[in-house]
């Protein structure tokens, strides 16, 4: 497979509490003892989620047809920071970055490129803007398109986001692609955030309205949090809003299980499924 990507313990041992506090006063430390600190960290932890917060519900179809016609495959990732990776230690360490690592595992007769189109600090009105010469122009089987964060950080009206988002889905569906929408990520900088739980629906919203799926990454991050007993300092990067590379690493990890669980699945067992 050719892939590309242009892209704790709950109670920390007093040796680990030391190594994190002497990377936030040390900029040059923390290049050298994040990845080790992270690696103490995490180590307890298993990546996973509840399977309805990662399964998506409606199939990817036209990703289904390359891969049964052993076609290559195209996708791009297009969004903000946390899909170009701020908060990594590396560009290797971005979420599409990983996507690309996991799918070849499980799609290791595929042809799959995963492009990196994220720019940090935009919002969906300056990514619209892009989507012809980033989105479209690669004539893509499958775009994942992160949203919402940074109209939330400063207080830009959700209603407007969701208009442009609605302009974005159909941009998509008419170049012929499969579209998943990726929400917010569940950190405390967001959370601190009136408008969030109003994104969050919006994003929710577009994607049903418009039978397009929808990766929770809140969600996912939320049971990290909240279920798994996770401190934010095992998934988010020290500035209380990015990924760290575990964080980003989970992420890619199960959404490739979602990808390919959907562009495999069954049409059929899909559309049972969805039925209430």
């Amino acid at each position: 497979m050719r892939s590309v990507a242009k892209a704790t313990l709950r109670r920390l041992s007093p040796a680990v509490i030391c190594g994190i506090a002497a990377v936030l006063v040390s900029p040059a430390g923390a290049q050298t003892a994040a990845p080790q600190i992270l690696a103490q960290q995490t180590a307890a932890f298993e990546c996973k989620a509840p399977p309805e917060f990662v399964r998506l519900d409606q199939p990817l179809r036209h990703t289904a047809r390359r891969l049964a016609a052993d076609e290559p495959l195209t996708i791009v990732a297009i969004g903000s920071s946390s899909t170009w990776g701020a908060g990594a230690s590396s560009p290797a360490a971005s979420y599409p970055s990983r996507l690309a690592a996991e799918l070849g595992k499980r799609l290791p007769r595929d042809d799959v490129t995963v492009l990196n189109r994220g720019v940090n600090g935009e919002e969906v009105e300056q990514m619209l803007a892009r989507f012809p010469a980033d989105v479209i122009a690669p004539h893509p089987d499958l775009v994942l398109w992160q949203v919402g964060t940074n109209a939330v950080l400063r207080d830009h009206q959700v209603e407007v986001d969701a208009a442009m988002l609605r302009d974005g889905i159909k941009k998509i569906k008419d170049a012929g692609a499969d579209a998943v929408l990726m929400d917010m990520q569940f950190a405390p900088r967001v959370l601190a955030k009136s408008e969030t739980p109003d994104m969050e629906d919006q994003i929710a919203r577009a994607a049903k309205e418009d039978s397009i799926d929808l990766f929770n990454r809140f969600a996912v991050m939320r049971q990290w949090h909240d279920v798994q007993h996770m401190p934010f300092e095992a998934f988010v990067a020290p500035d209380g809003l990015h990924m760290n590379d575990w964080g980003y690493g989970c992420v890619a990890k199960l959404l490739a299980g979602a990808i390919t669980e959907a562009a495999t699945r069954p049409v059929a067992s899909a559309a049972t499924h969805t039925v209430h």
